[in-house]
């Protein structure tokens, strides 16, 4: 009899499973992970909600204007049409624009009451004419681009192409022509005092800022607005 064995040394009876609910170690994971996932959800809802500042939209700036380049240290200028070129008095084959045609005659007059011999040397000159002086003369030379830059534009390049640039000489020294010496001469002592009466000045003064060497025979026309702006305009612009 189960009786008779000692209490210690029965094998245990075996129980039997009651109906209900009866968690187990799956279960109770389940349920945990279901209640932290619940509380983490009611603390997310119930956290205050931080409002993002709207975009502060990036300002439109209007593109600033692009500086013309230059061609080893020379501006680009246009050819002056035709029918807006005057020959000046006594020089049929030297031309300017109108307007400098007759202010420079007024120079020339000005100056000979003076006892000045102004006289032109070049003025207008084509996109072609400038072919040649740059690189024919060049070869013939045997200079580099960059040193015949210095005393001569590139095609498309040359303040002549304007109309509004002259070449101007002493009548009376013909030899400083196109010469730095021509600044030694009675004639540039005379524009460097009176030019700006009639709107020339020099172009290439000593220690330009674009590196050309220094023409004291090199003058340029800014009477008016069309000459004022080909020149200083290209400039400003170049200058930024």
């Amino acid at each position: 009899m189960p009786e008779d064995i000692p209490e210690a040394l029965r094998r245990p009876t075996k129980k039997t499973r009651q109906p209900g609910f009866q968690p187990t170690l799956l279960g109770w994971g389940t349920l945990g992970i279901t209640l932290v996932a619940l509380g983490f959800g009611l603390s997310w809802r119930s956290r205050p909600q931080i409002q993002q500042p709207n975009p502060v939209p990036t300002p439109v700036t209007a593109a600033s204007p692009k500086a013309p380049a230059t061609l080893l240290g020379h501006l680009p200028y246009t050819e002056a049409p035709a029918n807006k070129l005057q020959p000046i008095a006594r020089y049929d084959n030297i031309r300017l624009r109108v307007g400098a045609a007759q202010q420079f005659q007024a120079m020339v007059a000005a100056a000979q009451a003076e006892g000045i011999n102004l006289v032109p040397i070049s003025g207008f000159r084509s996109i072609a004419d400038q072919k040649y002086l740059f690189f024919d003369v060049k070869a013939e030379r045997g200079q580099v681009a960059t040193q015949r830059a210095q005393t001569s534009a590139p095609p498309g390049h040359s303040e002549h192409h304007t109309g509004y640039a002259v070449d101007i000489g002493d009548g009376t020294q013909p030899e400083t022509h196109l010469q730095s010496n021509f600044d030694t001469t009675p004639a540039f002592n005379w524009l460097q005092a009176n030019a700006a009466r009639f709107s020339f000045e020099l172009s290439f003064p000593k220690n330009n800022p674009q590196g050309v060497s220094y023409e004291p025979w090199h003058w340029r026309f800014v009477g008016d607005q069309d000459s004022l702006e080909t020149f200083y305009k290209a400039k400003s612009l170049n200058n930024k």
